[in-house]
């Protein structure tokens, strides 16, 4: 591999007048670089004595306050100073800041895009809140961004040139996952690496049994840094209905299957002529909200014993795809259920047809309630027995499912660490959900960090949605400290009721079926590849034909009797050694 050529990244005076400070102030767990070399004793020599009083007097001013001063943007925005952030979850964030500003170095990191990304920032390298990470961190960061739709060969060319990068995030790509870009020598195993140079990462991910084994691999490797959150993270999917549905039928929200078909008949009789949103190419057949009912779960989960079992395969498949005929033949889903992308669903969601959704509220309170003024409520996922608690094969493990991995190219190591724990700080935790302060957002009398109603999120200059702008001011998805209820704008708008949704959904839903995240080996990885894509590809086609009625529900002893023979019980094999591997951590 060439060796890069780094880039001089200067040190703003402002900033380090301010270091200078800050490194003999006390009462406060802020800990800034404390090197001694010539250049210091210089900055420290030529600092203003006034400037400690300075500082402290801006922190005082930035909780609560509404209407901060030039001065004080920049104080919040160009230093390491954090402590008008309050401690606002069970654990506190770290914020050990010793390591920065680190010098005269530049990463290379491979990181994906998507399509609201690109809407807001056609080039990564100019995203606002990465602008402001350089800035604080002294570290420079060239992003390589693949072509939307082109991820996966990009990154499977990447990895077979040799010529990798420092960072790459999304680093689970890898074929064989994480465990396999370690074993091939692509990644850099960092449990060294975060005893010695990632403290914030290191006392966050050991603060709470969730993070410490969701984000490490079986044999006790961390061969990745995994963006972990304060909190299980709400149910984000469920059963939406319009409010003017519930109030043309004059019915409740239906809670078991014998309701959901009572009132979607009512609907239908009230002028919805294809009262239930049902599915698309993007697998909505398969979310668990109405085969979950019957034990029918998407793909792996958890059963009654504790064992992996395979969902499709669950004794209650017949009964569900019985009840699922039955209502396609009675007209209550959308005709286009089985090739209707995100568009179209969403056209037809907002169309008098249709009366409930599968899908996020957050989504919905966008295309329903900002965009048509239509009023929806959540209900639970549907039961068959009234009375029983419904459940889902959704739990976060408070892991965003973000990850980092540092290559074994890389040039500066302890930069490529320095860099990824800032993430994990908690002036890192602000600057990546809430971006920056005073335009964005402001702080409030606790320390917490929230978007004012007169503020950039809420009246974007350029008059982007409030769906895009998750990425425009902020960073949505990144190995960091995910704070997604109380950052996610879509949740905390005004008038915005998805988090009451996810909440309730999340609180009132057993979520003990839920397959954990585990890991497999390299040859695993292959094996349970190679049989899932042939697993998935007989569930589709059999599953599709039997509720659309071009085969009778007796099929489904053929299709289960082909996956048996194709590798069903080897697959499921796989996963339980896994489990029992995840378990065991």
């Amino acid at each position: 591999m060439t060796v890069r050529h780094k880039k001089l990244l200067s040190c703003l005076l402002v900033v380090a007048l301010i270091f200078t400070v800050l490194s003999g102030c006390g009462g406060k767990n802020n800990t800034v670089n404390t090197n001694t070399d010539a250049s210091k004793e210089t900055e420290s020599t030529t600092a203003e004595p006034t400037k400690a009083a300075e500082v402290n007097s801006l922190a005082a001013n930035i909780a609560g306050n509404t209407a901060p001063t030039d001065e004080e943007k920049t104080m919040v925005n160009d230093t390491l100073e954090d402590s008008y952030l309050g401690d606002v979850f069970d654990t506190k964030i770290p914020n050990d800041y010793s390591a920065y500003p680190v010098k005269d170095t530049t990463l290379d990191i491979w990181m994906p895009s998507n399509s609201i990304l690109a809407s807001v920032s056609d080039d990564l390298n100019n995203q606002m809140v990465f602008d402001q990470v350089e800035k604080l961190t002294g570290i420079k960061v060239n992003f390589i961004v693949p072509p939307l739709g082109e991820e996966t060969t990009n990154f499977n060319l990447m990895i077979a040139s040799g010529e990798l990068p420092d960072i790459i995030i999304d680093a689970g790509r890898y074929t064989g996952g994480i465990a396999a870009g370690v074993a091939d020598g692509a990644y850099l195993p960092l449990n060294d690496v975060v005893e010695k140079n990632m403290p914030n990462y290191n006392t966050w991910r050991n603060s709470d049994e969730d993070r410490r084994v969701t984000s490490v691999l079986d044999d006790g490797t961390l061969g990745a840094i995994y963006g972990l959150a304060p909190y299980n993270e709400w149910c984000w999917f469920g059963m939406l209905i319009k409010q003017e549905a519930l109030d043309k039928t004059g019915m409740a929200v239906p809670e078991s299957i014998e309701e959901w078909h009572d009132f979607l008949l009512a609907c239908k009789a009230a002028g919805y002529k294809e009262p239930l949103n049902y599915g698309s190419t993007y697998g909505q057949i398969f979310t668990g909200i109405l085969n979950g009912a019957y034990g029918v779960w998407d793909w792996m989960y958890i059963d009654k014993d504790g064992k992996a079992a395979w969902g499709p395969a669950a004794e209650g498949a017949k009964d569900y795809l019985t009840t699922m005929q039955q209502w396609n033949s009675e007209g209550l889903f959308n005709k286009d259920w089985a090739t209707a992308d995100f568009n179209q669903r969403m056209a037809e969601a907002a169309s008098s047809d249709c009366a409930a959704m599968m899908d996020s509220p957050d989504t919905m309170w966008g295309y329903w309630k900002q965009d048509n003024n239509i009023d929806f409520v959540g209900a639970l996922n549907p039961v068959l027995n009234k009375g029983d608690k419904p459940q889902q094969t959704y739990k976060n493990f408070k892991s965003t499912g973000t990850t980092a991995a540092i290559t074994t190219q890389c040039d500066n190591i302890e930069a490529a660490a320095a860099f990824l724990d800032f993430a994990f700080t908690k002036k890192g935790w602000e600057v990546y959900n809430y971006g920056s302060y005073g335009d964005v957002h402001l702080v409030d009398e606790k320390g917490m960090p929230y978007f004012p109603e007169d503020g950039f999120m809420y009246n974007d200059p350029d008059g982007q949605p409030l769906s895009n702008l998750i990425w425009k001011y902020r960073v949505h998805s990144f190995a960091n400290i995910r704070d997604e209820h109380n950052s996610n704008p879509l949740i905390t708008a005004k008038g915005s009721y998805s988090g009451t949704i996810r909440e309730y959904w999340t609180s009132n839903t057993d979520d003990s079926v839920t397959m954990p995240p585990v890991s497999f080996t390299s040859d695993e990885s292959a094996r349970e590849g190679e049989l899932g894509t042939v697993l998935s590809t007989l569930r589709n086609e059999y599953f599709a034909k039997i509720v659309m009625g071009q085969l009778p529900v007796s099929a489904y002893d053929e299709f289960l009797k082909k996956a048996k023979a194709q590798g069903l019980d080897e697959f499921v094999q796989l996963w339980q050694t896994a489990l029992d591997r995840y378990n065991a951590r």
